[in-house]
């Protein structure tokens, strides 16, 4: 038989050229677009949110003068009244010695980095994003097992809140948790945006769950019913390690889409990551950097989340397969 001839647009080299070049041009269409627009790029602004040098500094109790020694500072006031201030650490002097100085003035001072809003806003972001997940796969298994009880109670409570949860927006659910649940309970804000989320998210991810368990054959509980494994052997040994395996793929988005819904929760002001963005762009009048540094920092997380959901895959596939 004559071997086939690939076409020169089949060629995967060709594909990702041409891709690169794609994208290269859509960035360069929009900068001369930005460019256009006669907007003032502020790159060089945009470290000291990641990271800053912060003075913190020791201030004299009265008015004096000042006289440096090797490990302390004194200050002398008229009445020959002294103040030592040990210089330790990182501290140091902000005065000459001999210097008159005031109440207030700094006498020592110290300077370190600090993480900067957006630093504190991711992290803000990843704890929230984790108490969701936690909240969201306990809820989840719970309203699995309910659906497929065999008491209709339980299938019919699961069904009604899983529908409800699902026909309704993330947004509007949150502000009904927060403005109704959270004002009954006196619940922190941090709290109600990690229970709307985790709420929400648990309805989906109970689904997934309850579809990969129905999906294994019947003829495995049947066999570990005939070694004498009760229920919760059965589930625990043998049925959720397989179900798992098949709803990982769509576990593992689930948890995507909830660390990018979780930017939804500064709608309460919750100081997570896209609320800093709101707030930087009030104060600087960037938008374009902002913007595109919070949507990198989200891409990274979700990056690594695939990523990491990619290699368990692979591992679990390497173990025993999908069946």
């Amino acid at each position: 038989m004559p071997k086939h001839r690939q076409n020169l647009f089949e060629s995967t080299a060709l594909g990702k050229v041409g891709a690169v070049g794609f994208y290269l041009l859509l960035a360069l269409s929009l900068f001369y677009a930005a460019s256009n627009m006669n907007y003032s790029w502020k790159w060089n602004s945009v470290p000291k949110y990641f990271a800053y040098e912060k003075t913190e500094s020791m201030t004299a109790d009265f008015d004096g003068i000042v006289q440096l020694e090797p490990k302390q500072l004194i200050l002398t006031n008229d009445s020959g009244e002294k103040k030592v201030y040990p210089i330790e650490g990182n501290y140091r002097p902000a005065v000459d010695n001999g210097d008159d100085i005031y109440e207030g003035d700094a006498v020592l001072e110290m300077t370190h980095w600090v993480p900067g809003p957006l630093i504190n806003g991711l992290i803000v972001t990843l704890q929230i994003s984790g108490l969701s997940v936690v909240i969201a796969f306990f809820l989840a298994t719970l309203l699995a097992f309910m659906r497929i009880s065999k008491y209709p109670i339980l299938q019919y409570i699961a069904s009604a809140y899983i529908t409800v949860i699902r026909g309704t927006p993330l947004l509007v659910q949150i502000f009904i948790f927060y403005f109704i649940i959270a004002t009954i309970f006196d619940m922190p804000r941090f709290y109600a945006g990690a229970m709307s989320l985790g709420l929400f998210y648990g309805a989906y991810i109970a689904e997934v769950l309850r579809g990969a368990i129905q999906s294994i054959d019947r003829g495995q509980y049947e066999a570990a019913k005939s070694l004498g494994m009760n229920y919760t052997q059965t589930m625990g040994s043998i049925i959720m390690p397989q179900a798992l395996k098949r709803a990982l793929p769509t576990l593992v988005g689930e948890v995507i889409a909830m660390v990018k819904d979780s930017s939804l929760v500064s709608v309460i002001s919750i100081t997570d990551l896209t609320k800093v963005g709101r707030e930087i762009v009030a104060n600087t009048f960037s938008p374009f950097e902002t913007w595109l540094i919070v949507a990198a920092m989200y891409f990274a997380i979700t990056s690594i989340l695939s990523f990491v959901g990619h290699r368990w895959e692979k591992k679990m596939k390497l173990k025993g397969g999908m069946s």
